[in-house]
């Protein structure tokens, strides 16, 4: 990981990783959404809403990522003093934010015909909202100093503070008693045994390779961007 700290070694790194990702990101979104909205059975309880979790569940699989990936840059930012990570959590934040937004929006559109209403204080869903508040602080407490470095810290104390709100959406449908159905998926070894059918399970895993895919390709451009404009900050103070 240290080896690319480095923010020339960075750059050659995403130069072919960038491509890589978004290339595979349209591979595996073309089947996922013809598998998700057309091919795939609709559920006996929820029929054809239940083809909203093809892009909620992806997209909620991919805000918690981020977020933990920031946390772990946050730290690196924190202990080593790395920029790059610092940057990395510049970046990031805004792309986890949307993603975030996207699960909110879809999870209420799913919620409406599932339960009844577009919202209910939920612990699942309010610790999402959390999530993507802890995202916008992020945002703004990076961008709240005139010394773009203090903001750098401001917001990786923030994002490594955040951590302890994953595992309370992650295991909120086991601790509480919620509305919000529990995980179909645990963990990458009941793949072999899941509680959802495979022909669901099918378009669920291509949408998930799909968003992560393109969080890769994201992060890795928008971190260039900072790099660049960290290099021009830096020479016209010169």
């Amino acid at each position: 990981m240290f080896r690319f700290a480095n923010p020339a070694r960075f750059k050659t790194l995403s130069r072919w990783l960038t491509p890589l990702s978004f290339t595979l990101a349209v591979v595996l979104l073309l089947p996922g959404l013809y598998y998700g909205l057309y091919d795939s059975p609709p559920d006996y309880q929820q029929h054809d809403s239940v083809r909203i979790m093809y892009v909620h569940v992806p997209a909620a699989w991919v805000a918690m990522m981020a977020y933990a990936s920031m946390g772990v840059a946050a730290a690196v930012h924190l202990i080593w003093k790395h920029l790059l990570a610092g940057l990395y959590i510049r970046a990031v934040a805004p792309v986890g934010a949307i993603f975030t937004a996207i699960c909110l929006v879809t999870g209420s559109l799913w919620g409406l015909p599932t339960w009844g209403t577009w919202w209910v204080w939920d612990a699942r869903l309010t610790s999402v909202l959390v999530l993507f508040f802890l995202y916008i602080g992020i945002i703004l407490l990076d961008r709240a100093y005139d010394n773009p470095d203090r903001g750098m810290v401001a917001s990786s104390w923030l994002a490594v503070i955040g951590l302890i709100n994953l595992p309370i959406i992650k295991f909120s449908v086991d601790w509480w008693n919620t509305l919000h159905q529990p995980a179909s998926l645990t963990s990458f070894s009941k793949l072999a045994d899941p509680s959802i059918h495979p022909d669901m399970l099918r378009p669920l895993l291509l949408m998930a390779g799909a968003f992560t895919a393109l969080f890769i390709g994201l992060a890795l451009t928008r971190t260039n961007i900072a790099i660049a404009q960290r290099r021009k900050m830096t020479h016209e103070r010169v």
